[in-house]
């Protein structure tokens, strides 16, 4: 019997062998298709990854307040440092060398803020019970000028009925809560700065010798020379900064007392701390309050303060406080003035305050490890030409002119 076409097309494909042929692989995507094994740990990874992100971002912005806290703190160690240093060396326990100093600045500053209050209250009682004059004058200079007839008793009547009022008075009710909240949360804050600042200064070995057991030797010299320059450096930066504010109070002193203006000896002291102390609108700070009890004096008088502080204030940015800061700070005026400018961006007013020692500070311990070299003679390097090299100044121009005499005496010739 024949075999059929099926049974024919059945041997061709079968080996020769008796053995089953090979099976395809399966197409791509098909059921036996696998996900490779380390791809689910990748993804959790990935997960957890971003997970661990998100939680520190958090936990960051919700500590930065107490993270710049610590920060100030720090650097307020750094800069009562050389005095408790000197106080324990003499044998006295650090802890109540520090006590003494924290109670000398705050004595200092209590007694300030006292006589600036007490200025300030009597200015204030002083301008409410000349208010009076001072709206009787303008209302008769308002009645000579545009002929009118007013009285001081409408005015008041108006002033007391007016909605403005009322809405200043209730929303001033529902500000004081915020101001006393403001104040409590400032407080506090005083309050943890000078915890930490005391704990940083009285331990100060000790918190060092803990840095450095998690370092190898020659890691532990660095930092123990690096927390040395950052002292050196912070001394230095406030030493230039009370130098700057006593030259300032000692010379807003004698234009006061030439003034006749009250209060004098305090609003220098206010001047010479204010616009030292407090950046980028310390001086703006500083100058307001000399010129506000000058005006209850005289008008002029508060332009005549006015004119004091703006030519002062050029002379401190361009002459007084180069020539310090690079004897204390050691630290160029446009690095100084874009590291104030960066650390406002970053930190705000606290940024601004510390940004110099702290520049400084990084400044000098870089400069450790960079190798400097001696530089080449050339007049584009050192901005002028040495002397006796060329032709001097007046042997150039002696030469220019005679090329002039000689090219308009030939011109001459040749014309004859």
């Amino acid at each position: 019997m024949a075999p059929t076409d099926e049974s024919g097309q059945a041997a061709q494909h079968a080996s020769p062998l008796g053995t089953t042929p090979p099976t395809r692989p399966p197409a791509d995507g098909g059921p036996s298709a696998r996900m490779p094994r380390w791809l689910p740990r990748a993804m959790v990874l990935a997960l957890a990854l971003i997970a661990v992100f998100q939680l520190g971002s958090w936990a960051f912005h919700q500590l930065i307040g107490l993270l710049t806290n610590i920060l100030i703190a720090f650097f307020l160690a750094l800069a009562i440092e050389p005095a408790v240093s000197k106080m324990a060396a003499r044998g006295m326990r650090r802890g109540l060398a520090t006590f003494f100093v924290f109670f000398g600045v705050l004595i200092v500053t209590a007694g300030f803020v006292t006589l600036l209050g007490s200025m300030l209250a009597g200015q204030i009682i002083k301008i409410v019970e000349d208010f009076p004059d001072y709206l009787d004058s303008v209302i008769a200079w308002i009645n000579g000028h545009f002929h009118t007839e007013l009285k001081r008793v409408d005015v008041q009547e108006g002033l007391l009925r007016s909605d403005w009022l009322r809405n200043y008075v209730q929303n001033s009710a529902t500000g004081v809560l915020d101001v006393s909240a403001q104040v409590l949360g400032g407080l506090f804050q005083l309050l943890t700065i000078g915890l930490f600042s005391f704990y940083f200064a009285a331990d100060g070995p000790r918190l060092r010798r803990a840095i450095c057991s998690v370092l190898p030797p020659a890691r532990q010299a660095e930092v123990l020379r690096a927390w040395e320059i950052a002292v050196d450096k912070t001394g230095g930066y406030l030493y230039s900064r009370g130098l700057m504010a006593l030259v300032s109070g000692v010379a807003h002193f004698v234009l006061l007392q030439a003034l006749d203006v009250p209060y004098a000896p305090v609003l220098a002291v206010w001047v010479g701390l204010v616009s030292q102390f407090i950046p980028t609108i310390g001086t703006y700070l500083a100058g307001a309050l000399p010129m506000l009890i000058a005006f209850t004096v005289d008008p002029w008088y508060a332009l005549w303060v006015l004119i004091f502080v703006v030519i002062y204030q050029q002379f401190e940015n361009y002459v007084l406080q180069p020539k310090l800061t690079s004897k204390t700070v050691d630290i160029h005026p446009a690095v100084a003035f874009g590291s104030v400018i960066a650390g406002t961006a970053l930190l705000g007013a606290v940024g601004a305050l510390i940004a110099i020692p702290a520049v400084a500070t990084l400044q000098a311990f870089l400069g450790a490890y960079v190798k400097r070299y001696d530089v080449t003679d050339d007049p584009r390097v050192h901005g002028h030409r040495k002397r006796g090299e060329g032709p001097s100044p007046v042997t150039r121009a002696r030469a220019l002119w005679e090329r002039r005499r000689s090219g308009t005496s030939g011109g001459g010739d040749g014309s004859s």
